[in-house]
């Protein structure tokens, strides 16, 4: 006699093969838990960078927003500090950007990123390049920084010197693409204003870059599901700009677990990554400009309603610096000073409950205060922005 199949109700037969779905919320609260924004982080400044896997910095003050919203009693010149003694450096990483990271990731962790920044240079300037050794002008623009710290136009011009037929564009961007550069103080210095020069990352930091190996493509998916997972193979990609990921993921193989998430999408993780209840509390926090939250995802409807992307991300460039509210991106905020008065404005995209207002008016008058301390009239202001 046939044995009926198990209905639903059996789980026991079902659970070893189904991977557990994870909600919304849930995916923000992990995600929140894992970048420090559940409750502020006891951690020293460079373990907190190592922990986050970098942070994007195109411009040089949003870290320090950064890293204010994720840790307790962070000052400035914690991390300018670590910039000037050269423990902490500004480098082109993830998404050919430039990341603020601890020294040691930026030598272990460049060398994994280079199939990305290749594709990257090849789709900007290849048609310039054509027939270009690039090698030899990798190795100029190198002697060229190494003797002095120049801007991509100075370097760019000089090059030029060398390639007249070709632009000082492509050749300074061939240079910022094949060689690992850093931007050297004061750039990135609190209260520092500068040029952003450049020399290479084993002149800087007196090592050279580790080779490249399958390892090291394990240890960056591993590092990302660390700081943002759990996640999609599409996720861990747009974060790194890298491709044909799956085979890395196989790789790792038990050292992984599955979730699915809503829509059905497989999730990897970490295999003792902590995982918050969804009604875990989310307290109000002011992200900086390109917040690495917002980029890190294919799907980012954990952190964001697609509604607001447009708001968020402007058609320059430019990632705004976002409200989170209830762990969910809800306005966005800037900042507004001159020496007698600091002015700190939050444009909300939806009405927001008397509770949260007042918990986020608390956090702006704590941001202010980290921010314009030398100002003597500080006030905070919010506008409803309709979309």
């Amino acid at each position: 006699m046939t044995e009926p199949m198990p209905k639903p109700t059996d789980t026991s037969l079902f659970a070893k093969n189904v991977p557990q779905v994870l909600s919304r919320r849930a995916l923000n609260r992990a995600l929140l838990d894992r970048q420090l924004l559940l409750r502020r982080a006891e951690m020293p400044v460079l373990d907190a960078l190592r922990h986050l896997a970098g942070m994007q910095a195109q411009a040089p003050i949003p870290p320090y927003y950064g890293l204010w919203a994720r840790l307790a009693g962070f000052r400035h010149e914690e991390l300018s500090r670590l910039i000037e003694t050269r423990q902490a450096v500004r480098i082109v990483m993830m998404r050919s950007t430039i990341h603020l990271v601890a020294a040691g990731d930026a030598l272990a962790l460049r060398p994994v990123l280079q199939p990305a920044l290749d594709r990257g240079l090849k789709g900007s300037y290849g048609k310039e390049l054509a027939g270009l050794d690039t090698g030899a002008v990798a190795a100029a623009g190198r002697a060229l920084v190494e003797e002095a710290p120049l801007a991509y136009g100075e370097l760019g011009a000089l090059l030029q010197e060398r390639w007249p037929d070709r632009s000082p564009a492509a050749l300074a961007n061939t240079v910022r693409t094949l060689v690992p550069l850093v931007q050297v103080p004061p750039r990135g210095l609190w209260g520092a204003s500068g040029q952003a020069l450049h020399t290479t990352a084993e002149a800087w930091l007196g090592s050279p870059p580790a080779a490249a190996s399958s390892s090291g493509f394990e240890e960056l998916v591993l590092r990302y599901l660390a700081a943002f997972g759990p996640a999609s193979v599409k996720d861990i990609q747009v974060w790194s700009g890298l491709t044909r990921l799956s085979d890395v993921i196989g790789r790792l193989g038990p050292r992984l677990r599955t979730f699915l998430d809503e829509k059905g999408v497989l999730l990897y993780d970490l295999a003792d990554a902590p995982l918050p209840a969804e009604d875990t509390p989310a307290p109000p926090r002011l992200l900086g400009e390109f917040d690495n939250m917002l980029l890190s995802f294919a799907d980012r409807s954990r952190i964001m309603d697609e509604r607001y992307r447009r708001r968020i991300f402007t058609v320059n460039g430019i990632i705004r610096a976002a409200v989170l509210v209830d762990g969910f991106v809800r306005g966005m905020w800037s900042l507004e000073r001159n020496k007698q008065s600091a002015e700190l404005v939050i444009k909300l995209f939806e009405p927001i409950s008397d509770a949260d207002q007042e918990a986020l008016a608390d956090e702006s008058r704590r941001l202010l205060e980290f921010a314009a301390a030398d100002c003597p009239n500080r006030e905070v202001h919010f506008k409803l922005s309709e979309l």
